[in-house]
């Protein structure tokens, strides 16, 4: 039998590892028990036909090392971005978002009324709307159409009555979060577009609801609450109250010289938005407007409507170019009317001629004519020269200077007083009268001038109105030798409408001239009146001179010698005078047609209402003044006086005389 062998004691050893061939085997232990250092590794078989390479690992650590670099440096951009966004750069950042996170607007005050004396309104403001817009919310990303701009811009074109092309230039400007599409549309507009916008909304929630887009191309119409000035009357006033341009400043007369009282002080909202929706949990702040100031004017809305009724009915009869009627009562200066035609309507002023925009009566000069010849009747009273019963011998021609003068008619030689002089207008007796002012013309010529700037001409009214003239009135040395004749019948010499009422007022209220107003008042916001301070009076000349002249007048009116007949009011004693001039045409600059006009005052003996009116290039029928104004100062003074429950006088007229016989 074999022997037995004791079972071989496993040494500890490196695991199972291949060998240089590919096979398994056993590691063998090192020559000495116990020792445990790795086996080298089995030299790699050479490959025939060449030497053998080791293969060597390279080592990780600089890569490690750029990529943490790489990390290092990241991270530090990260953090000085953070940095300027959150400390440098913090207010200007958190602007941005409050720009494109809130929208402000303006809250336009409440434009202050303008009304007549009796508190009737004239000029008014209704509520109305801004249509805005946010561009960016008609982006496709926002709209979900690819053509927004262009479908908003057809839908509201027709609405407000703009270029279809032009609202989706503005719908098309995504940098800009505010756009005006049109300003001070009606509620009606904007309930038009509302509803549309409705109809869109619930379109867009129902294809929402469906999975599609939910296109809306009128989410981004927005409106702004503000006011639109309205004029009741239509063209009632209308050269006296002006307009109001699309800005919704005053642009013209009244509204344009009271401007910074009438407008009052705009507030302004601010809000959060979201998708063109204000955000009631972010919050908003407001500043409120506060109203304009209310204006009491002095015009009689009454009279005012009588006298612009007169005076275009005439325009219109006699094919003229143009014509004014001014109204002032003789004691306080107050303008009770001041009418033009043709007149404009402030509502609608597309359709207005820009001609008529203005107040002719107090824009317009001219040549006055035989109107101014009271001025000079009242410097010859005043300085003592004649009385109204001075004997004045008229021919028909006379000869002055470098010219041959005469009347509007032809007639044998005159035997009038001074009196009858005015009556019939003649200008050679008013040459011949003035020219006992000096010792010499030119004398009588500086003495004239004194007076002509104490009635106001050459000077501004003080109403303070825009556009008004001054008047051409030169220096008297600077007279041409035609004009030391032509002045004192009122030739060579220009004034406005409102310059010559101011004459007669002067007169009728005893020599002194109180300044033309057009305010009576204002009330604040705080609802409390202030009367308008007290006009300047300037005497020009004395009483007993302004009472003289009143008697002259009436003979104008109430004589059958007068030229002036035909502004008879029964009940009343009618002081007036009457104008015909020769009219520069103000295109040409050359003596073409007339000017009629007339004047006075009535009662004569307790003077209460001045009326005045012109009426430029008459080319039908007469155009005497007493033929074609007298009827409208009869009408407008007729109305007037019963208005202003005026009694009728209580006296016979003077009757001065007018003429005499030679010898006597």
């Amino acid at each position: 039998m074999p022997s037995k062998e004791p079972p071989r004691r496993r040494v500890p050893g490196p695991s199972r590892s291949r060998n240089a061939a590919g096979g398994a085997g056993r590691s063998r232990p090192s020559a000495r028990t116990g020792d445990r250092r790795p086996r080298r590794p089995a030299a790699p078989r050479k490959r025939s036909g060449g030497s053998a390479q080791p293969i060597r690992l390279g080592s990780p650590r600089p890569r490690l090392r750029l990529i943490s670099l790489c990390l290092t440096l990241v991270m530090l951009a990260f953090v000085v971005r953070l940095l300027q966004v959150q400390a440098v750069d913090a207010n200007a950042y958190t602007a941005k978002a409050e720009k494109n996170r809130y929208l402000e607007y303006t809250v336009a005050a409440e434009r202050g009324e303008i009304t007549d004396r009796s508190g009737i309104a004239l000029a008014t403001s209704v509520d109305a709307h801004d249509i805005t817009a946010d561009p960016k919310l008609f982006t496709p990303e926002d709209s979900k159409a690819p053509d927004a701009p262009q479908q908003a811009a057809a839908l509201l074109a027709p609405i407000l009555g703009k270029d279809e092309a032009e609202l989706a230039k503005k719908l098309a400007t995504p940098k800009s979060r505010y756009q005006v599409l049109a300003r001070r549309q009606t509620p009606q507009v904007w309930k038009q577009i509302k509803d549309l916008k409705s109809v869109f909304a619930e379109k867009a929630a129902a294809d929402r609801a469906k999975g599609g887009p939910g296109a809306n191309v009128l989410a981004g119409v927005l409106q702004e609450p503000t006011t639109k000035r309205v004029y009741p009357n239509g063209d009632l006033a209308a050269g006296i109250l002006g307009f109001v341009n699309a800005e919704g400043k005053g642009g013209g007369g009244l509204e344009a010289q009271l401007n910074k009282e009438l407008q009052g002080e705009d507030g302004k909202i601010r809000y959060a938005q979201a998708g063109g929706r204000p955000v009631p949990t972010a919050g908003s702040t407001e500043i409120p407007a506060v109203a304009g100031t209310d204006v009491e004017l002095t015009i009689d809305r009454d009279i005012q409507w009588a006298a612009q009724r007169a005076i275009a009915d005439q325009v219109e009869k006699s094919k003229a170019d143009r014509g004014y009627v001014v109204v002032q009562n003789t004691r306080t200066g107050e303008v009770l009317a001041m009418a033009n035609a043709p007149g404009y309507d402030p509502n609608d002023l597309a359709r207005s001629n820009s001609a008529a925009l203005g107040n002719a009566a107090l824009q317009d000069v001219y040549e006055p004519g035989s109107t101014s010849k009271v001025m000079s009747m009242a410097a010859v009273l005043e300085e003592g020269a004649a009385t109204p019963g001075t004997h004045v011998t008229v021919p028909n021609r006379l000869h002055r200077g470098d010219r041959l003068f005469r009347d509007d008619i032809d007639h044998p030689t005159w035997y009038l007083t001074l009196n009858g002089v005015l009556a019939k207008s003649s200008n050679i007796g008013t040459i011949l009268a003035t020219g006992q002012l000096g010792r010499t013309q030119p004398e009588a010529n500086k003495v004239l001038h004194s007076y002509l700037r104490k009635f106001g001409i050459g000077s501004t009214t003080g109403l303070g109105y825009p556009g008004e003239s001054p008047g051409i009135l030169a220096k008297p040395q600077d007279w041409s030798t035609s004009q030391q004749y032509t002045i004192p019948f009122g030739q060579g010499l220009s004034l406005n409408a409102m310059q010559a009422a101011s004459v007669y007022q002067t007169i009728a209220n005893g020599g002194v001239r109180i300044e033309p107003t057009l305010v009576r008042g204002t009330k604040g916001a705080d609802g409390r009146y202030t009367a308008s301070d007290a006009p300047q009076r300037t005497r020009v000349v004395s009483e007993k001179t302004a009472t003289t002249l009143a008697k002259m007048l009436e003979s104008v009116v109430d004589d059958e010698q007068g030229t002036g007949t035909k502004a008879h009011i029964q009940g009343y004693r009618v002081a007036g005078k009457t104008g015909t001039a020769n009219r520069v045409d103000p295109v040409r600059g050359v003596y073409k047609g007339y000017t009629a006009s007339f004047a006075g005052f009535a009662p004569a003996d307790d003077p209460q209402i001045t009326v005045y009116c012109a009426i430029q290039n008459p080319t039908k029928g007469s155009y005497f003044g007493g033929q074609i104004c007298g009827p409208i100062y009869k009408k407008v003074m007729e109305f007037a006086l019963k208005t202003l429950q005026t009694p009728p006088s209580g006296s016979a007229p003077a009757r001065l005389p007018v003429s005499f016989k030679p010898g006597e």
